[in-house]
């Protein structure tokens, strides 16, 4: 095995093997910038070029761009609040309120540490555990993962400020979300309301940059402010260094969530979207001081993104030794190991352990090089957090809807987008936290399987009563009750409850929102109450679970709203205070340019429609002259044509107006520069 271990280190650092490594890696560095892009667009470009390849060189280019995606798609979630890719969702918590302080150096200075620790850590778990990890793997079967995903709820759940049940209640709101579409087991669509974009479900990547990316975008942009909303020259102790050396200071945070990044990924079907919330719960769960989670506090970046970067080495471990992939991107890598005549299991472990060994290897190679790279980039990135907002919001903005239209390339990703950018706004500024409502979405699908497959299984409830299932539960109640007596004691003691994302919000938003999900959930439960149980059981119990769980704060809702209404000298007095202070007027006129660059695209087409938006945006939003508009306008419109178009190949919207456009043109006009 030693031997094997040491020839796979020699395998990697042949030529090419090292050479098509750094190219993976620089790919890998530029698709996690990218919002939407990220490791699954990378794998199915480079996949077609490993087909005449060697093994090892095949998956060293491979792996060095899967590996390192994790580490630089921390940049947009920290700089822009705008999760890179799922890796990542977790690190806007704290990583953007950094940014805000004008402390993104920092920010990159303890990610890029820790994205190291913990792609080494999970390279060299993944090297241990191959021989050994047989048994855990087969104790996980549905009614476990069920659980699990009722852990993983928990555990983000409990992360909600001043009310376990406000979490609680948005994760019940995700799952419910998740329904849409096809049922699992039965092929019939539910709440798809004659539309057939939902026949599908609604796409994960949209709803998270509209969740996370627009209420950013919108304050920058009615807020007139950069990304940091103090001056360059105030933002003292910000520096790379200054990240690093946190790093080395919450070493053992480091480690122990590179090990649940490790064990999660191992987990089949969980995947790298559910491992930062769990890691960034653990870090909040274990920190004796939680005031600054949601504010800015390092840790909630040394967490989640140690774990997500160990987690590819914990996805393939099943991937290799038995033939099952921990996700979308361990699935492309399975049918790479196929093409090359390579069959997982036996002979990945004995005949052909030092290749297996070659990729262990490549992944940390690869972590390695690219923290050092980013390090040195790092400086120059931050500087970004300085830049006026009005510059970066129409930049953004091209790269959000562009990253969502790559879900599906259809106009409901662009509506879904818009959507949930609304949902986002008001469930930030009432207090209601958004990473529950991402998590949920992501289980729900793999919950209602494993529920429904459990409930067939053991005839009703009896795998209740399985060893593991058992100790998942006590881990619940567990942290339920953990989550609920700190709030208790925290209240006790007359201080505010300041920890996780819904720690702040306004109750004159907080209500109004909560009788929308109440309604949501009567709704749901009414339409799902005729279908046959394979297929209304699920979302008809959530509609009743989601209403018990509102029905119980909304007391608390009410006597708040109450409260601040008298306090504003009434509900009319109270709402012209929160349309003066949330500038309601300008945030209609924000989502009033998104949705008139949708109608746009619908009749010219893309490659007009949001050059035209963000030329309109500078000139009348941003007051800028005519040269900077025009300039920033050709420069998105070179994106959208050279790189969207040219490289991504990806498939546009056809204009309405499509005909008449090409009958004004000259015959021989190239309309790939237009539409």
């Amino acid at each position: 095995m030693f031997e094997a271990f040491f020839t796979g280190l020699s395998l990697v650092f042949q030529w090419p093997s090292i050479g098509f490594l750094m190219l993976g890696v620089l790919i890998g560095i530029v698709l996690g910038v990218i919002p939407g892009l990220g490791s699954i667009v990378g794998l199915v470009l480079l996949l077609p070029f490993t087909y005449t390849m060697e093994p090892v060189p095949a998956f060293a280019l491979m792996l060095g761009m899967f590996a390192v995606t994790t580490t630089s798609d921390t940049i947009a979630a920290v700089m822009l609040g705008i999760p890179g890719s799922s890796a990542s969702q977790a690190i806007v918590i704290d990583g953007y309120p950094l940014a805000m302080k004008g402390h993104a150096a920092r920010a990159f200075g303890a990610s890029f540490t820790v994205s190291m620790i913990g792609g080494v850590f999970g390279a060299f778990v993944m090297a241990v555990s191959l021989p050994i990890i047989r048994p855990l793997i087969q104790s996980f079967t549905s009614p476990e993962m069920f659980m699990l995903g009722v852990l993983g709820l928990s555990l983000v759940g409990s992360l909600s400020g001043s009310s376990l049940l406000k979490g609680l209640a948005v994760a019940v709101f995700g799952l419910l979300i998740s329904t849409v579409g096809y049922a699992p087991t039965v092929s019939q669509p539910r709440y798809f309301f004659d539309q057939t974009y939902l026949l599908d479900g609604l796409p994960l990547v949209p709803i998270v940059l509209g969740l996370f990316g627009l209420p950013e975008l919108l304050e920058m942009a009615i807020r007139n402010t950069s990304i940091s909303r103090i001056p360059k020259e105030q933002a003292e102790g910000g520096g790379i260094l200054d990240g690093v050396r946190d790093a080395l200071r919450n070493w053992w945070l480091a480690i122990r969530c590179s090990a649940i990044g490790t064990y999660v990924g191992i987990m089949p079907g969980v995947g790298g979207a559910v491992v930062d919330w769990v890691a960034y719960a653990h870090t909040v769960q274990s920190a004796k001081d939680k005031s600054q989670f949601g504010k800015g506090d390092i840790r909630g970046v040394i967490g989640p993104d140690a774990a997500n970067n160990a987690n590819l080495g914990g996805s393939l471990i099943p991937t290799i030794a038995f033939g099952i992939p921990g996700g979308l991107g361990s699935a492309i890598l399975l049918g790479a190991l196929v093409m090359q005549g390579l069959k997982p299991g036996v002979e990945m472990l004995t005949t052909k352990l030092d290749i297996t060994f070659s990729m262990v290897w490549s992944i940390i190679v690869a972590n390695m090089t690219a923290a050092i790279l980013l390090m040195f980039c790092a400086k120059q990135v931050a500087k970004i957090a300085f830049v006026p907002g009005h510059i970066i919001v129409p930049v953004v903005v091209l790269f959000i809807l562009m990253g969502g239209w790559l879900a599906s390339a259809s106009m409901g990703d662009w509506l879904t987008i818009v959507a949930f950018g609304i949902i986002g706004i008001a469930m930030k500024r009432g207090g209601w936290p958004r990473p529950s409502l991402v998590l949920a979405i992501v289980l729900g699908a793999l919950m209602e399987s494993s529920l429904l497959l459990s409930m067939r299984v053991y005839d009703g409830f009896g795998w209740l009563s399985r060893p593991m299932v058992i100790i998942l539960i006590l881990l619940v109640v567990a942290v339920v009750a953990s989550s609920a007596w700190g709030i208790v004691k925290t209240r006790r003691k007359g201080d505010e409850v300041k920890a996780g994302e819904g720690h702040e919000g306004s109750p004159i938003v907080s209500l109004p929102f909560a009788l929308f999900l109440l309604a949501l959930f009567i709704v749901a439960g009414i339409i799902a109450w005729p279908w046959e149980p394979a297929v209304g059981a699920f979302p008809v119990s959530l509609g009743v679970v989601g209403f018990l769980l509102l029905a119980m704060r909304m007391l608390h809702e009410v006597r708040e709203f109450r409260v601040a209404a008298a306090a504003a000298g009434g509900v009319a007095a109270a709402g012209r205070n929160i349309s003066r202070e949330y500038l309601l007027g300008q945030t209609a006129a924000f989502f009033g340019y998104l949705l008139a660059t949708v109608v746009l695209s619908v009749l010219i087409g893309q490659k007009l429609a949001i050059p035209i938006f963000v030329a309109v945006y500078l000139l009348r939003w941003g007051r800028y002259n005519w040269r900077v508009a025009l300039g920033a306008a050709v420069a998105c419109w070179a994106v959208l044509v050279f790189f969207y178009d040219r490289v991504m190949h990806i498939f546009w919207y056809l204009p309405v107006l499509d005909a008449p456009i090409r009958q004004l043109l000259p015959q021989n006009f190239p309309m790939w520069l237009i539409s």
